[in-house]
């Protein structure tokens, strides 16, 4: 027992792997297809596109979420290719996937849709070659792509409904304004702007009572920072007009991040929240840090792991068992970023790293090749009822079968 404890420790992916079949309570192996969604489980998809960042969610009692829906070009060579293939769009393949996911005889419909934040490859880049909706109001590309085929019934971003500072408009910001206009006179979508500091704004919609131990903390946005007492928040950012302009960051810092959190079990996402600035840069460009002070431990985060994502004292706080990937650059995942994931100094203990598309290109050492517990796929936690254990399973992006490639756990929730 002693030398399978140490061979486990050393190698816990592959190990967990073989186990599996005779050690945890999810029956299914590589080649069988992904039982449905029933109700106390939580599933967390992150859906493999090659063309940015989407995440569909389904908790306990059927309540559905989706985080983000990115599109890119799918054509620069510094990018992974469309999964499964280009005879659809991105942004109807990931509606397609959240139609298969659903809870069993529910509608297809979302009861929430979030945006982290106004890049493409979170809500979809928009050009004048992206198609008209029928409804001619706006055009289809990632977030306006899924919700013109799957109906939304709550959206939340970072700047609704003013959609002024921090950003100067842009093509894709007025696309996504007119799709939610559009959508709030016609089909009933109802827009909020993401708060942090609250836990009652993604809430449980069809059984809350049954699952107390279920909750969404609303961490950060814009700059804005929840004290993890009470919802008292605090800026962290200064107002804009109070930033010398060469000082000015982009969309990364002004993510959307939430922690969530069923019983034992946690899960962190914080967009694109940088942690590493440039040495030119001012401190407030490094949001992990406020942010880790009062997230504390999880279990499985959310990153694609860019040059300056997961500082040291992140890491940390969060200590995560599992880290969650989604690669669609040349530049994912960062030698220095890997690095840190895999250092013990940070925090103790192994990690897994699962990686939605990994571009032969960034595989830049053996060790990272080893390091990494899947390069491609759908990955699927799935919690068990009352949130003390979890699996991790790839599903194959080639087509639409949800076929299984690897079963990876339990886990006990932390």
């Amino acid at each position: 027992m002693r030398i399978l404890t140490t061979v486990i420790r050393l190698f816990p992916a592959v190990i967990l792997t073989i186990l599996i079949t005779q050690s945890s309570g999810f029956g299914q192996v590589a080649g069988d297809i992904l039982p449905a969604w029933q109700p106390g489980y939580l599933d967390i998809h992150q859906i493999s596109t090659g063309q940015g960042d989407a995440a569909f969610a389904v908790l306990p009692d059927g309540t559905t979420l989706l985080i983000d829906a990115g599109t890119l070009s799918g054509t620069d060579p510094r990018t992974t290719k469309p999964r499964p293939n280009n005879s659809r769009r991105t942004g109807e393949w990931i509606a397609r996937y959240i139609s298969r996911m659903m809870p069993p005889n529910r509608e297809s419909a979302l009861d929430y849709a979030l945006l982290t934040h106004f890049h493409g490859d979170h809500m979809g880049n928009v050009s004048d070659d992206s198609p008209l909706s029928s409804t001619g109001a706006y055009r289809l590309t990632g977030i306006t792509d899924v919700g013109d085929a799957v109906p939304i019934r709550k959206m939340l971003d970072r700047a609704w409904p003013e959609y002024d500072e921090p950003f100067s408009s842009s093509k894709q910001i007025d696309n996504y304004q007119n799709f939610l206009q559009w959508q709030s006179k016609n089909n009933g979508l109802i827009g909020e702007r993401f708060q942090p500091g609250r836990s009652d704004q993604i809430i449980l919609v069809h059984n809350p009572k049954q699952y107390p131990e279920f909750e969404i903390r609303n961490i950060a946005a814009n700059g804005v920072v929840w004290t993890g007492r009470g919802t008292a928040t605090r800026a962290h950012i200064p107002p804009f007009d109070e930033i010398e302009p060469q000082d000015r960051s982009g969309e990364n810092p002004y993510s959307i991040a939430f922690r969530m959190t069923y019983g034992s079990f946690d899960y962190f996402n914080g967009g694109d929240i940088q942690g590493e600035p440039q040495d030119w840069e001012p401190d407030w460009h490094d949001m992990e840090t406020p942010v880790a002070r009062v997230v504390g431990p999880v279990d499985v985060i959310n990153h694609h792991g860019w040059i300056d994502a997961a500082n040291a004292f992140f890491l940390s706080a969060l200590r995560p068992r599992v880290h969650i990937s989604s690669f669609w650059h040349v530049s994912h995942l960062g030698s220095r970023v890997m690095i840190r994931l895999l250092s013990q100094r940070p925090y103790k203990g192994p990690r897994d790293i699962f990686a939605t598309n990994m571009m032969p290109e960034a595989k830049y050492s053996r060790k990272q090749l080893e390091s990494l517990a899947s390069e491609h796929g759908h990955i699927v936690v799935r919690v068990q009822p009352g949130g003390g254990s979890y699996h991790v399973i790839t599903l194959d992006d080639t087509d639409e079968s949800n076929q299984i490639t690897g079963v990876f756990g339990p886990y006990e929730a932390q």
